[in-house]
């Protein structure tokens, strides 16, 4: 058994426990946002207090909108490739289409908050680099949009390309071999958003089919043979990016490295618990709540992976 069914009288069990089991769930879904959105904001001046580094103007609301970006591809891609694991049956209401739109938005934002702290105006900063890989960026969320609405998601996988690069060109890679950066980090966006948003529809569509375990028991296999070859990619264009990109003399004195430091500790209880979920699945145990847990987790680092972006250069502070 992978999750409960339905009850086995056929009856409705008990609409009242239900509803607060819903409340519930509902309350604290509201309250993990509520403390996402604060380490969003707030993340990136706490890990560089006492380091000496220079404060980041607007790096609370840069974070928020590079982590709404982020969260939008996760969704976006994992919801087409869940959608393959999924294969027939009932599907979850797809969440593609407000996930396009969300990201648009916040790509243009940030090009107006770029102006806001650089006292720059609009049209000045589309002609920097970083404003036309932003408005690149609008663009191709815009257009999977639109591939959604003409029910033709697969479509938006060429966008949705053209997002990852430029995304990847514009916070990533480090600015001594770009190219290389660039590549790894495309690989490793890639990974991660469709471990996290695929994990995501994958969960969804189990609930739906939770009448069926032996249904759900091949979706979640399919999905966890998936994100073996995906934790490999990440875990192998993650290690290559910190070598290169962090010091290690600066490793416990610069925000990048403290935040680093918290995103492996979060990466190694994800990996435990994909692992837990697995072996479960094996023995044909209930694999649901350290797949929930992992997701959970996963959130979280898609918030340090944002914060990552607009903390400072660790090589400023190095001594090599």
């Amino acid at each position: 058994m992978i999750l409960p069914g339905p009850p086995a009288d056929g009856t409705s069990g008990a609409p009242g426990r239900r509803t607060v089991l819903n409340t519930g769930l509902l309350a604290g879904a509201a309250v993990f946002a509520v403390l996402v959105a604060l380490l969003a904001a707030l993340g990136a001046g706490l890990a560089a207090r006492g380091t000496g580094e220079l404060r980041i103007p607007g790096a609370g609301a840069t974070t928020v909108l590079r982590v709404a970006v982020l969260a939008a591809l996760a969704l976006q891609l994992g919801e087409l490739a869940g959608a393959r694991l999924a294969r027939a049956g009932p599907a979850p209401r797809g969440w593609a289409f407000p996930a396009a739109l969300t990201g648009a938005a916040a790509s243009a934002a940030q090009i107006g908050l770029l102006a806001a702290v650089s006292g720059l105006g609009v049209t000045t900063v589309y002609g920097t680099v970083e404003g036309r890989l932003l408005l690149a960026m609008a663009n191709g969320f815009l257009l999977a949009a639109g591939c959604v609405a003409m029910n033709r998601p697969a479509w938006a996988l060429a966008p949705l390309a053209v997002v990852v690069g430029a995304e990847a060109l514009r916070a990533h890679p480090e600015p001594y071999t770009p190219l290389v950066g660039t590549a790894l980090t495309v690989v490793h966006l890639t990974a991660a958003s469709l471990w996290t948003g695929g994990l995501l529809y994958v969960l969804r569509t189990a609930w739906l089919r939770r009448a069926d375990p032996a249904g759900v028991k091949a979706v979640l296999a399919r999905y966890a043979r998936l994100a073996g070859w995906l934790f490999a990619a990440l875990a192998a264009t993650g290690t290559l990016s910190t070598l290169r990109r962090l010091p290690a003399d600066v490793v416990l004195t610069t925000a990048y490295g403290r935040v680093l430091i918290a995103k492996l500790v979060l990466v190694a209880v994800v990996s435990a618990l994909a692992l837990a979920a697995r072996h479960r699945l094996r023995h044909d145990r209930d694999a649901g709540p350290p797949a929930r847990a992992e997701l959970v987790l996963l959130a979280v680092v898609v918030v340090l992976s944002g914060i990552l972006t607009v903390v400072p250069d660790p090589h400023w502070l190095s001594t090599r």
